[in-house]
C-alpha cells in the first residue's frame, strides 16, 4: 500500500487543461496503459478517473460525438465534461502492465471523492 501511495502522490505528470476540440487542441495522453483522473478547478472537485489498455484512446471517449470517440453508456460524463470544458484539467500515468494500472486504479478509487464516482 506505501508503493502505490508513493506513486499517487510523485508518479502523475503535471496537471494540463482538457483540450478543446472545437479550438483544434489535442489531448497528450500514453497510448498503452495508464490512469487518468480529471478535475474541476473552478470547483475544487475531482470528476472522475478511469483506467485503459490504450488511454489515448480511451480519454476520447470523455466527450461526445462528434467531438470524441463519445462511446461512453454514461452520456452525463460526456456532457458535464464538455459544458464545463473550459475548468477541467487532466493529468495521466502510465503502466507498463495493464495488471499495474488496474491496481493503482482501485486505490485511487479508495482514497478520493469524485462527482461520477467510476
Amino acid at each position: 500500500m506505501e508503493e502505490l501511495k508513493n506513486l499517487y502522490n510523485t508518479g502523475w505528470d503535471d496537471w494540463k487543461p482538457f483540450p478543446d476540440p472545437r479550438k483544434g487542441q489535442y489531448l497528450t495522453a500514453p497510448f498503452g496503459s495508464g490512469v487518468y483522473q480529471l478535475r474541476n478547478t473552478k470547483c475544487d472537485k475531482y470528476v472522475l478517473f478511469g483506467t485503459g489498455k490504450h488511454l489515448a484512446h480511451r480519454m476520447t471517449s470523455l466527450l461526445p460525438k462528434p467531438f470524441g470517440a463519445g462511446t461512453r453508456n454514461n452520456e452525463d460524463k460526456r456532457k458535464y465534461i464538455l459544458n464545463n470544458l473550459q475548468d477541467i484539467e487532466y493529468r495521466t500515468i502510465s503502466f507498463i502492465e495493464n495488471d499495474d494500472a488496474k491496481r493503482f486504479e482501485s486505490y485511487v478509487k479508495s482514497i478520493e471523492q469524485y462527482i461520477f464516482g467510476s
